[in-house]
């Protein structure tokens, strides 16, 4: 079977603005057909690796295409719904004339306004000003502008910002449906936990470099759940554990022992085996933004790239 065609792809991207590097070597590609998200805290350079990708912005070094190596400019203009931050969306302009302006630009009817915004369920605050709308209005009226041309290819900058937890979860239906139909979803997000749930692949990126690459599967067995066990004799324990399989055991400060990928039942039986009392044991979960932030520098740190005028948050999608 031959391998997916590319829909993005990016090789040695490096941006600079005067001292700062805002994104240093960075690499990845993303098939036809699947979701990715780039995820890290304010300043990890995602924007603006969005930017270069959609030809906002030139590379200092480095490849940044749409369709795959060598599509150009025309692909992407033909191919691309993009919402990034800031939304673009003028605050005194009332919803259903936003959408109308973005959608002449892109030779869409009304129609087309019409059904995105029932789709984005803002058909009941379509007559009012933008500026009296919630943050997750806005975000989804900025999601319908991306959506107007029917594009394969979303590039989406924080699309989850300001949603609560119905509206995230339409969203994610909506994406996996969207690549399901053989389009491809990149997105932006400070948080693990608001992708895991939509994500074939994770590009982390801190300070402007990739920090992880793969599947969520794989970072999630690099950052297993745990069980805390106080016993009579820990080395006992883990020797037994080791010799049945379980070889990722660690030993806390505390004293404790933490055994990843047992059961309660499998440690009670090597337990018995080991003839070792337990007198402790307490699951440890832990929560992605845990894994997060063990990937990342997650403190103040400088804003990615100089903030462009509010207007300028996206072009139409053609």
């Amino acid at each position: 079977m031959s391998a997916r065609p590319l829909a993005f792809a990016v090789g040695g991207l490096t941006k600079t603005f005067d001292s700062l590097t805002a994104v240093d070597d960075v690499s990845f590609v993303v098939p036809a057909g699947s979701v990715a998200a780039l995820v890290g805290p304010h300043g990890a350079g995602k924007t603006t690796v969005l930017r270069m990708l959609l030809g906002l912005l030139t590379p200092t070094s480095g490849t940044a295409s749409v369709g795959g190596p060598g599509s150009g400019v025309r692909a992407r203009q033909r191919a691309v719904g993009a919402m990034l931050t800031p939304r673009g969306l003028h605050p005194a302009r009332r919803v259903f004339d936003q959408l109308r302006v973005y959608a002449a630009a892109a030779g869409v009817s009304d129609a087309r306004v019409e059904e995105l915004l029932a789709l984005v369920r803002l058909t009941d605050v379509a007559g009012e000003r933008i500026g009296g709308l919630t943050e997750g209005m806005r975000t989804r009226l900025a999601l319908a502008v991306a959506l107007l041309g029917e594009p394969p290819l979303l590039v989406l900058d924080d699309p989850a910002t300001g949603l609560d937890i119905g509206e995230t979860a339409w969203l994610n239906d909506h994406l996996r449906g969207h690549a399901r139909r053989g389009g491809t979803v990149l997105l932006t997000s400070r948080t693990l936990s608001t992708v895991l749930p939509i994500a074939d692949e994770l590009i982390v990126m801190d300070r402007g470099r990739v920090a992880y690459q793969g599947s969520p599967a794989r970072l999630r067995r690099s950052h297993p759940d745990r069980l805390l066990v106080k016993a009579s004799s820990p080395i006992a324990l883990a020797t037994t554990l080791a010799a049945q399989g379980f070889t990722d055991a660690v030993m806390r400060p505390d004293g404790r022992l933490a055994i990843a990928e047992a059961s309660l039942t499998q440690l009670e039986s090597a337990a018995s085996a080991a003839r070792v009392q337990l007198t402790e044991v307490t699951p440890e979960h832990i929560h992605p933004d845990q894994v997060l932030a063990a990937l990342t520098h997650t403190g103040p740190t400088a804003p990615a790239y100089p903030a462009p005028p509010a207007a300028a948050g996206y072009g139409p999608p053609r």
